[in-house]
């Protein structure tokens, strides 16, 4: 175990995982922010209403609470990067389906399902390619523009490794628009409005490795899968988590690993880490070709 009690590390997650950490409910429940009790489904006060009562205590059973928290609020760190896929999705489910920009995202990401991009799911990368698109600025419309502009300037100016002194006069006029453009509030937003000072300092230097790489890291298990969730598919990303990946050679005719950095005969196999593993292939070793073992892709190289 990672006995967390002792050590007491901040935690840097997802407000999907969050919860678990806190001991909340999973889910699209009441009571979701585990800093305030704030109200998800009193839609009429979004926006409006920023100050929520505080939690008192997480108590079993009571406002959403399912069990006693596993680490304490004031270690949690709310990654930027999550919070931008927030904004992004909720604004993206908010334009028009049948205007030019929403039709040109299929365009501009023709691997990403049509359920993905109406809903809003995109990765860091794409935000990044869309930022620089003149093409998709032009193709949005009066609304559209001002809100993406707005969002784009606290990506920068705040989410990213800069932090402009007037960054809180950028969320608010972001989240005006977000309003007005008709944006449903989710917990994201939630604590862009009610705990802006909740972020770190520097949101650059937070960092989430396992939590921004696994969008990209499913989706190519997603495409080997053909969309289809199983066991088997989890079990395959489970092997991909391995840190750090080692380095093996052997020799052709013994079947001894030895560690990289070691002085071997000239004719050595080296072991990679194969972009596609596959759990339920079988080590072989032979001269020439390319054998597959588990998460490991078996080279015969020349030294």
């Amino acid at each position: 175990m990672i006995n967390y009690s002792k050590y007491g590390w901040q935690i840097c997650a997802d407000l999907k995982v969050v919860p678990i950490l806190i001991g909340l409910q999973l889910g699209y429940t009441k009571y979701s922010c585990f800093l305030c009790l704030w109200d998800s489904r009193a839609i009429a006060l979004h926006y409006i209403k920023r100050d929520w009562s505080r939690r008192a205590s997480f108590k079993p059973v009571e406002m959403n609470v399912e069990h006693s928290p596993l680490a304490e609020p004031h270690k949690i760190i709310i990654h930027p990067l999550h919070t931008k896929l927030g904004l992004v999705k909720n604004l993206v489910k908010a334009m028009d389906k049948n205007g030019p920009a929403f039709k040109y995202l299929h365009e501009k990401f023709p691997r990403l399902s049509v359920a993905k991009i109406k809903e809003g799911v995109f990765v860091g990368p794409r935000i990044k390619q869309l930022f620089t698109d003149s093409n998709f600025e032009k193709l949005l419309r009066s609304k559209e523009k001002q809100v993406w502009d707005a969002f784009y300037q606290v990506s920068i100016n705040f989410l990213g490794t800069d932090k402009a002194e007037n960054y809180k006069d950028l969320v608010e006029d972001m989240l005006a628009l977000f309003q007005d453009f008709g944006c449903n509030m989710s917990l994201n937003i939630h604590f862009l409005d009610s705990h802006l000072n909740f972020f770190p300092d520097n949101c650059g230097q937070v960092s989430d490795k396992h939590g921004e790489s696994f969008p990209q890291d499913i989706t190519n298990i997603e495409k080997r899968y053909r969309g289809n969730w199983s066991t088997a598919m989890l079990a395959d990303y489970c092997w991909t988590l391995i840190r750090p990946v080692p380095v093996f050679r052997t020799g052709v005719r013994g079947a001894r690993l030895v560690p990289l950095e070691s002085k071997g005969p000239q004719n050595l196999f080296d072991v990679h880490r194969s972009a596609k593993p596959t759990v339920n292939s079988r080590y072989w070793v032979g001269r020439g070709g390319l054998k597959t073992y588990s998460t490991y892709t078996v080279v015969l190289s020349q030294r």
